[in-house]
């Protein structure tokens, strides 16, 4: 029964109910009149009953009287006579019809009448007038008894049939009441029942709108934790391995279609989305969006390796171009998989595919399965993640080192690479490569770019102050170069230190170019407004579009440390390396090599027209006070 009629039927029976009940309640409102009226007549049938009695009893004591006039009859005739007169007195109080009361009235005068003639009556016997008393009693007496008696009958037997038709009447009402209460006490039980089944059918709504992603249709991030909890409970004392695999799922570059296109087609995007999900999965597998544009698949199966086969099937998904009104978008996915072990908990088995799927991102990778080695445990990072927000808070825990970048032309300082070190009060010095991927997952990727950024520029003022023009660069994440306040706060910086822009420059992957070209453009346009110079680092390692390239606002190409540290046994290295030298050249842009090792590299670079190199043959990343005494001479050091 769906909800409407489950309505109308609830509608039609309490509208019956209550239509039943003012019938009812009209019904016992008659049954009482009937009831009080039985009961009157009753009285009255009674107190005629009783007048008559005691009226053929007084007649039987005259009688017996006028056999033997001296007999003990004669004193019980005149108690008689009064309690007749007063029998027959008392029916004016008894009945409820005026002209009853009227006709009780008449019938006490005649008793009193006959009262008179009784004292006669008995005079003459006193007197010895016996014939004369007995005509007295034949003619007067007799006559007047007869016709009080009949009338007293009469009146008894009108209220006698009107007292057992209102008992008809009684019964029948009472019948219909039974009835009319057992039909109430039915649709009393229907509508309880239907009320309990509306409000369990509500419940449920209620629990399902809870438990369900409201957009997509899909279980919600509560929902597939409760589940997963249920299956981790349910196969642990089965199996060493329960045989559950979670897959979290991202959509790369839906923010971008999200920002640029509305969030009216991002919403589409994703719903469509979540139909593709749940496309590639069985029926006993479950599908669920977890955050925005996030979602995840639980896979109930003892082989593990059915993931790939998941994985596969997704990738094939998600290479159909979405549809949304007039537009058509491409996008992929990036996938990480946690299989349980024994004594996995819910937040664990997330907290690896997320991991997976983290480095997933972070390799430019679509699939990547969590291994224990793949990335820091989830409670360390949950550790780290919080000595980092307090680390920030401490103006002394992260520090810069400065590695620089040598013109290969003249061997002069051409500027330094700014790099964060951490030193944590209780782990000592952390490397860069175990805390800055935990940043960049978190907001907090925020604040420790201003804080490199502020210790930067402050070291570049430092420097113009003690009459030396030293560039500084400073990597930006994807996250922090896509936010709209970057440009700004990025302004305030360089007022606030007294810095001219042209000694910053800001170094940008090709993913964060690719990722979201269009922001990409526009941010690097309000960045060059500023005066800071860019550069596109690890040059070659991702997947840039030289379409986009010629319309990038940058002035330099980094080419990256795999392509420079083995050009000189490897030819394809060297051409690689020379390709990218005469393309940036071309597009008149400065080349940096990075990972220059030996003077042999750096030969091989001045002879392919190479610009700037950085790299441990010049000099390993080293402390402001370091690299002042050894670099800011005029002595080259090729």
């Amino acid at each position: 029964m769906n909800r409407r009629t489950r309505r109308w039927a609830v509608g039609t029976l309490v509208v019956s109910l209550a239509l039943l009940s003012g019938f009812s309640l009209g019904e016992n409102w008659r049954h009482a009149d009937i009831v009080g009226t039985l009961v009157r007549d009753g009285d009255t049938m009674a107190a005629y009953d009783q007048a008559a009695y005691l009226s053929a009893r007084e007649m039987a004591l005259i009688e017996a009287t006028a056999a033997e006039p001296d007999g003990s009859e004669r004193g019980q005739l005149l108690d008689a006579d009064d309690r007749t007169y007063r029998a027959t007195l008392a029916l004016a109080d008894v009945v409820d019809d005026h002209g009853d009361a009227m006709e009780a009235g008449t019938i006490a005068q005649r008793q009193i009448n006959l009262r008179q003639d009784i004292n006669l009556y008995l005079g003459m016997l006193d007197r010895g007038e016996t014939a004369k008393a007995k005509s007295h009693l034949e003619t007067v007496i007799e006559p007047s008894y007869a016709r009080i008696s009949t009338r007293l009958m009469q009146l008894r037997d009108q209220h006698s049939e009107r007292f057992h038709a209102n008992q008809d009447i009684a019964e029948a009402n009472s019948d219909r009441l039974v009835w009319a209460g057992l039909i109430s006490f039915g649709l009393t039980l229907i509508v309880l029942a239907l009320f309990g089944l509306s409000m369990r059918s509500h419940r449920r709504q209620v629990e399902a709108m809870a438990s369900t992603d409201q957009l997509t249709g899909l279980p919600n991030r509560a929902a597939f934790t409760t589940r997963l909890h249920r299956e981790l409970t349910a196969a642990r004392p089965v199996h060493s391995l329960p045989g559950i695999t979670v897959l979290t799922v991202n959509i790369n570059g839906f923010r971008h279609v999200n920002d640029q296109l509305g969030p009216h087609i991002g919403d589409r995007l994703l719903a469509e989305a979540g139909w593709r999900l749940a496309g590639v999965v069985r029926d006993t597998d479950l599908v669920a969006r977890i955050g925005g544009d996030e979602f995840a698949i639980l896979l109930r199966d003892l082989d593990p390796a059915r993931a790939d086969v998941v994985v596969t099937r997704l990738r094939d998904a998600f290479d159909q171009s979405f549809h949304l009104d007039d537009i058509t978008v491409d996008l992929e996915v990036s996938v990480g998989a946690a299989t349980a072990s024994a004594d996995d908990d819910v937040s664990t088995l997330l907290g690896h595919a997320d991991s997976a799927l983290h480095d997933a991102k972070q390799q430019h990778d679509s699939f990547r399965r969590f291994d224990g080695t793949t990335a820091p445990d989830s409670n360390d990072r949950l550790t780290l993640l919080g000595d980092l927000r307090r680390g920030l808070t401490d103006a002394g825990q992260f520090t810069l080192h400065y590695q620089p970048k040598i013109r290969l032309c003249d061997g002069t300082l051409a500027g330094v690479e700014a790099l964060a070190r951490w030193n944590h009060p209780d782990r000592g010095p952390v490397p860069p490569g175990q805390f800055v991927p935990v940043l960049e997952t978190t907001s907090l990727i925020h604040p420790f770019t201003e804080r490199v950024l502020d210790l930067a520029l402050r070291q570049a003022r430092d420097w113009l102050e003690a009459g030396h023009r030293v560039p500084v660069a400073v990597n930006v994440s994807t996250r922090s170069l896509l936010d709209a306040t970057f440009p700004g706060r990025l302004a305030a910086l360089l007022k606030s230190t007294g810095v001219p822009g042209e000694l910053l420059c800001i170094e940008i992957t090709e993913y964060t170019v690719m990722s979201d070209p269009t922001t990409t453009i526009d941010a690097l346009r309000s960045i060059r407004a500023l005066g800071v110079k860019t550069s596109i680092d690890d040059f070659g390692t991702g997947y840039s579009s030289l379409s986009y390239l010629k319309l990038l606002p940058v002035d330099e190409l980094k080419i990256d440390r795999s392509f420079v540290t083995d050009m000189v046994d490897d030819n394809s290295s060297r051409a690689l390396v020379a390709s990218a030298v005469d393309l940036a050249h071309n597009l008149g842009l400065t080349v940096v090599a990075e990972g220059v090792e030996d003077v042999f590299t750096a030969q091989a670079l001045i002879g392919l027209g190479c610009d700037t190199a950085q790299g441990y043959h010049f000099a390993r990343p080293t402390p402001a006070a370091d690299l002042d005494a050894r670099f800011l001479q005029p002595e080259p050091v090729v």
